[in-house]
This record gives structure tokens, sequence and C-alpha cells, in this order.
């Protein structure tokens, strides 16, 4: 089984690959570049590991919430990737992906993205054996509103502390906040999610997979 993921939803382009023994990932920082770099970054990898794109089984994508022009190239890499080769979907949230990276600790962590107009995309998870487990809903808040929701000893993590560390460190005691190595999606957690979809039975096609977007409608590009 050969799985291909990838999250455009911050400034890099987070791609794992899974030939059924080993993950491999690819972590670059694109900025605004994914339009023109995810296509060739793709088929560069997918060269390096001897594939042919016909012959991977399963595309997995993040879904968000995030940058807007990301997650709209990065789901319509994978959606025509899918309709044209008619293989199976698999839809990923991108704060799940984020969480994952500080799942190998136990406790509570809570992913912040940079959302702009001074709020951010968060969640809350419990992580225990190396699982997360999402206990809140994808939100978007204020800064200072996420703060009254966050626990002691809670793990902080993306990239929304660089704007808000002294806010957070001021309000929030005893949280921990993470290395900024772990502020992005990394590929391996994106082949991990996926596996664990699999597993469940939780796959999706091209005509049905849907971003998350957490603006309001009218916030939102029609």
């Amino acid at each position: 089984m050969r799985i291909l993921g990838i999250d455009t939803s911050t400034r890099y382009l987070s791609l794992g690959c899974w030939d059924g023994l080993k993950v491999y990932e690819y972590n670059l920082e694109l900025g605004t570049r994914h339009s023109s770099l995810l296509a060739p970054t793709i088929k560069r990898v997918a060269q390096a590991l001897g594939w042919g794109i016909s012959e991977i089984d399963y595309f997995a994508c993040g879904l968000g919430p995030g940058s807007f022009t990301g997650i709209r190239v990065g789901m319509a890499a994978i959606k025509g990737l899918g309709w044209a080769l008619r293989k199976p979907l698999i839809g990923i949230a991108s704060l799940d992906i984020l969480a994952m990276n500080a799942a190998s600790a136990e406790g509570l962590i809570v992913p912040v993205v940079d959302a702009k107009r001074n709020l951010i995309y968060c969640s809350i998870y419990k992580a225990k054996g190396g699982s997360i487990k999402r206990i809140a809903p994808y939100m978007l808040l204020r800064c200072k509103d996420l703060l009254k929701k966050i626990k002691p000893g809670s793990m902080m993590l993306g990239d929304a502390i660089a704007l808000y560390k002294e806010d957070i460190l001021n309000a929030a005691r005893g949280v921990i906040i993470l290395d900024k190595d772990c502020w992005y999606p990394k590929g391996r957690n994106i082949i991990k999610l996926a596996l664990e979809s699999i597993k469940a039975k939780k796959i999706t096609s091209a005509f049905e997979i849907k971003p998350i977007y957490l603006y309001p409608k009218e916030c939102q590009v029609r």
C-alpha cells in the first residue's frame, strides 16, 4: 500500500509518503509559493521513491484551518489526482496534524495557528501513548479568549506563538511552549493519521472532500 499526503495550510509544504514499510517525509518552507512548487515537488518526490503517480493507492490532504490560499492549492492538487486516477482521498484537519508533533508526551496539547485579524485557529487535545484525542472543537478565537480555556501544564505549539508569546506567558501559568521546530505540520504525522483513517475506513472521494474554514462565510472567497 502506498500513500502520499500533503499539508499546505501554513508557509511550509509538509509532504509524507508511505510504502507499506517506511515513512518518508519532506518539509520545505515555501512561503507563498505553494501554487508554483507543489506539483513539481510531488513529482520529484515520487520519482525519488521510484513511484509512478498512478501506483499510489491513497492521497491524503490537510483540510485546514489555515491559509485560505494554501488550503485551496493543496486540496485542488489532491482532488485532481484523486479524480483523474480514481483513487480514494483522506482528509485530515491541519490542527490534528500539528498537534501530533507533541503526541510523544502526555498531557494537554494546544496548537495555535495565526489566523490574521488578531485571531487564532486553535483546539485542545489530550496526548497519551503516542496518540491524540481532540477534546475541544476547532476554534477561531482571540488570544485572550483562548487563554481562559488553557489549563496549567498544557503544551502549546504553532506559528501564532511568535505573535502572542508574551501574552501567553503573562496570562497562562505553567504553560509549556514547545520549540519552534514543532510549530508546523510534519509529513510523518500526515501519514500516521492517514493510516488511522484507513483502518477506521474514514476515506472519501474527490467530490466529497471539503476544507475546514472557520471564518464566517462573508469573510471567505466565493
